[in-house]
């Protein structure tokens, strides 16, 4: 099937598009954002939004970065963020094993990250109303308020980046994550 929005050749893009594409996406000319690339200001929004949670003022680590989307994108049926963000996962340190079971919602094996794979499913499950438990058992993994907060962005990011492949059944240029069985 092919892709629903052109994709925008970063050669030949326009000026903000092709400073974006020579500065902070250089080397990152994936097919998510040769079409996000169509709207100067939905790819200043990714950037903006993915510049923050993974810059240094960031509280939470690459690997949990990753946890969170895993979990939304595999909740949501993205295949593209979820392939992404298994070599993305696998680079920040997670064992191929862990980015499979995060996309099941838990990391066993790894208290931190279970309680954080598990908080992310209750947020898409309960679409952001959780429980006093479900915060309580993240506080109980050693998150603070700063780090929930950092969870919430993290998710509309996630959603951001899986909606948009959704409308644009955007091509997987990632090798394929395996299969869940």
């Amino acid at each position: 099937h092919m892709p629903r929005l052109k994709n925008i050749d970063p050669a030949s893009a326009p000026g903000p598009v092709k400073e974006i594409f020579d500065g902070p996406l250089k080397g990152k000319h994936f097919n998510i954002f040769k079409a996000m690339a169509n709207s100067t200001a939905a790819l200043k929004a990714y950037l903006g939004l993915a510049g923050a949670v993974g810059g240094p003022d960031a509280l939470l680590t690459a690997a949990e970065r990753e946890v969170i989307q895993l979990v939304v994108g595999e909740a949501n049926g993205c295949g593209y963020c979820v392939a992404a963000h298994t070599a993305l996962g696998k680079g920040a340190g997670l064992t191929e094993e862990q980015t499979v079971a995060a996309r099941q919602g838990s990391v066993p094996g790894d208290a931190r990250l279970d309680a954080l794979a598990k908080f992310t499913a209750a947020l898409v499950e309960k679409k952001g109303w959780v429980t006093d438990e479900d915060v309580a058992a993240l506080r109980d993994a050693g998150f603070n308020d700063g780090h929930i907060a950092e969870v919430v962005a993290n998710f509309a990011l996630a959603t951001f980046t899986n909606y948009f492949n959704h409308v644009n059944e955007t091509e997987v240029d990632f090798p394929a994550a395996p299969a869940l069985v």
